[in-house]
């Protein structure tokens, strides 16, 4: 499960970041609220923890963003203020849960495995472009008839890459989404696992390709079948 923390709260962040990691969950934490935005529109995360008062953009407004881009990532709210006109307008915004500081670690970890159960029932399990599709629970590529499994690395980058369908993925945030913020990986790396995918998905037989853009990163395609 990868988690994203929004939250301008440094030493928070990192707190929270280092025990859910312990915790075995995947987290990125971001300071700012227009980071926040743009990595929860990458369709990555199982989860957001979004701080209400962030710096740029406010969280109650990037949740309002990603409700009306029908982004439906869960998301719990984080926040110092813990009056019920508050609580309502977060829920209003499109949370699905409410946690006012400070909050004890083990409700935390008790709000996320619960919500996580919840969410479960109705994410959308199988992905697809153009006449290829995904199951994350498989880990499954499929044409057709035709299917085969992915290893974990190219299971999360072709996640991401359909997430993304159509939308050019730079290398570096690609590197950010699959390996972290504080990885060292480099390019090669990530040109590996797409020749992977690539031969994957020539073995299959799609129509949908993912196209280099060079000196920016990666685009999946649904291309016209042939006659």
């Amino acid at each position: 499960m990868r988690i994203l923390i929004a939250e301008d709260e440094k030493p928070l962040a990192d707190a929270l970041t280092e025990i859910l990691k312990q915790n075995r969950y995947h987290v990125d934490a971001v300071y700012h609220g227009n980071h926040g935005l743009e990595y929860a529109r990458s369709g990555i995360y199982d989860l957001i923890l979004l701080d209400i008062m962030l710096p740029g953009m406010d969280g109650l407004s990037i949740l309002k963003t990603l409700r009306k881009e029908h982004i439906t990532t869960p998301v719990i709210i984080l926040t110092a203020k813990s009056e019920v006109s508050d609580i309502i307008a977060g829920l209003d915004a499109g949370s699905d849960d409410y946690l006012a500081k400070p909050f004890s670690t083990g409700e935390l970890l008790a709000r996320i495995r619960a919500l996580s159960r919840r969410s479960a029932a109705y994410n959308e399990e199988v992905l697809s472009c153009g006449n290829l599709s995904f199951n994350k629970s498989t880990m499954e590529l499929c044409c057709d008839s035709d299917s085969l499994k992915l290893g974990l690395k190219e299971s999360q980058l072709m996640e991401l890459l359909l997430n993304n369908a159509g939308r050019i993925m730079p290398k570096d945030l690609i590197i950010e989404k699959i390996w972290g913020l504080d990885s060292d990986v480099e390019y090669n790396n990530i040109e590996v696992y797409i020749s992977f995918l690539r031969q994957k998905m020539a073995f299959l037989g799609t129509s949908t390709q993912i196209r280099t853009v060079r000196g920016v990163g990666y685009q999946l395609e649904a291309m016209e079948e042939k006659d």
